[in-house]
């Protein structure tokens, strides 16, 4: 499936960008103050890390539910540790809470089963291949 997402930059913002993504209304990225920008959206780092707890839990939901148990919801934190990125390591440790679930082997299968999920995946074991061109306005 190919996919285009577009990211404009927003007029008198200094780092703020507007992402045109299929019909979602106000989805910004920008750069926390401390590397100059407003700090008014997530960060592009936030999104990376946000598409992994948000794809675990919802791999783990259809799991679930597909199995019949009685899953109510899903808390996921995604702790960040980009303190060696340049020495190229990026850490997450991801923490899930399970409610409703409390038989011992559905917590463990629905963690393995996050394990599973398209953008862990796509992170831990897919080689990503990025082509950048400039293009000259019409």
């Amino acid at each position: 499936m190919k996919k285009t997402i577009e990211v404009v930059s927003v007029r008198n913002h200094i780092f703020r960008q507007r992402v045109e993504l299929d019909g979602f209304d106000e989805l910004f990225v920008d750069v926390p103050v401390a590397y100059g920008g407003e700090g008014t959206a997530p960060d592009p780092h936030d999104y990376f890390d946000l598409s992994l707890g948000g794809c675990k839990a919802i791999t783990s939901m259809m799991y679930a539910k597909r199995k019949g148990w009685p899953l109510e919801g899903i808390s996921v934190k995604v702790h960040r540790d980009d303190s060696e990125e340049r020495q190229g390591v990026y850490r997450l440790d991801v923490e899930m809470t399970f409610h409703g679930i409390e038989d011992p082997e559905q917590l463990a299968r629905l963690e393995e089963i996050s394990h599973k999920c398209p953008i862990h995946r796509l992170m831990t074991s897919a080689t990503v291949e990025v082509t950048t061109r400039t293009s000259v306005e019409a």
